[in-house]
């Protein structure tokens, strides 16, 4: 399947609208309480890789557990849309090194099922 290099993404009301660099080549299904009830697929990048293109008042943000990791969705239409964490080495944030997830979902003529699955035991895990 030929896919852009480059790939738009927005929720559902268009409120949110950002790029990333390419389409990923695995997605990932986190277990935690706040993925598995927002039922997102997780695609990485670094913060280079990711273009927010709309006014960011669009977009709320919600912490939880450790404060660290911000999740951003719309604060029109609520769709869970990216977060931003830093990589995470023996149990403490590498704030030297972040990264950037997209819920694939979200992605415009990209199919989250078509790629690898991943999955990550953040129930269990963390």
């Amino acid at each position: 399947m030929n896919m852009p290099t480059t790939l738009k993404g927005a929720c559902h009301c268009g409120a949110i609208q950002f790029t990333v660099a390419a389409a990923p080549d695995s997605v990932t299904r986190c277990t935690c309480s706040l993925c598995h009830k927002r039922g997102a697929l997780w695609a990485y990048y670094t913060p280079d890789q990711f273009t927010l293109t709309t006014a960011r008042d669009r977009v709320s943000t919600y912490q939880f557990g450790h404060y660290v990791v911000q999740h951003h969705h719309c604060s029109v239409c609520g769709s869970g849309a990216y977060f931003e964490s830093p990589h995470w080495e023996d149990g403490k944030p590498d704030f030297a090194s972040m990264k950037i997830g997209v819920n694939a979902w979200l992605l415009e003529d990209f199919d989250p099922l078509s790629v690898e699955l991943l999955r990550v035991d953040g129930k269990n895990d963390w």
